[in-house]
């Protein structure tokens, strides 16, 4: 399986990596993890550089995609080039979220009619102005398609990706890894409060008890 994490010039350190390191936990060889961005390069808002993993053609054909937030959204939005390839997504076959102002993408792609989102504050009155209702929640799903609003949210669109596609136990395995250490239970719960009512009725078997990873 292949999920990857739209990552743009300017973009959230936070919203991209941190996704990108809760779903590495699942670490099993059919599960593979890239960030995809549209130049060999790309640099933070805070001025990290990374690699392309993957390219935006790659990601429209992988099975779960994320769309990073960043500061220069309002301009990839306005990008016939990048949008042109994107229009390639498609819920029908692949999970799609959005973090943050990737909402903003998924707006204007016609990904969201009909669906209420979350993202930052920021940027609600963007995806308001597209004509999507925002929601004053971290995380929302329909289907298989996600939002999630607030950089620390980004673990809630992994954990939901890794619940869909490999069961809620292993969901619970990468967050429980990446939780801090004391608070690791009432982290778990916490997440789980704001997905379960969005997952599908079995996902997979979610332990009762805490999970012992080391």
């Amino acid at each position: 399986m292949h999920i990857a994490i739209l990552t743009f010039e300017g973009y959230n350190e936070l919203d991209s990596l941190i996704a990108l390191g809760v779903l590495n936990r699942v670490g099993t060889e059919d599960w593979r993890v890239t960030i995809a961005t549209p130049s060999p390069k790309v640099t933070s808002m805070n001025g990290v550089t990374i690699e392309r993993m993957s390219t935006l053609e790659e990601a429209c054909a992988a099975d779960a995609v994320i769309v990073g937030s960043g500061i220069a959204t309002r301009e990839v939005v306005e990008d016939p080039a990048i949008m042109d390839i994107l229009r390639r997504l498609d819920p029908s076959r692949q999970l799609i979220a959005a973090q943050c102002s990737g909402a903003l993408v998924l707006a204007r792609l016609g990904l969201l009619d009909g669906i209420p989102a979350c993202t930052d504050l920021t940027t609600r009155p963007w995806v308001v102005a597209a004509g999507v209702e925002v929601l004053d929640q971290p995380f929302y799903a329909k289907g298989d398609i996600a939002t999630a609003g607030g950089c620390l949210a980004s673990h809630y669109l992994a954990a939901w990706i890794i619940a869909r596609l490999k069961g809620d136990a292993a969901a619970e395995s990468a967050l429980h890894y990446v939780a801090p250490v004391g608070e690791k239970q009432e982290y778990v719960e916490r997440a789980w409060r704001n997905i379960t009512p969005y997952l599908p009725a079995a996902t997979g078997a979610r332990s009762n008890s805490p999970v012992r990873v080391a």
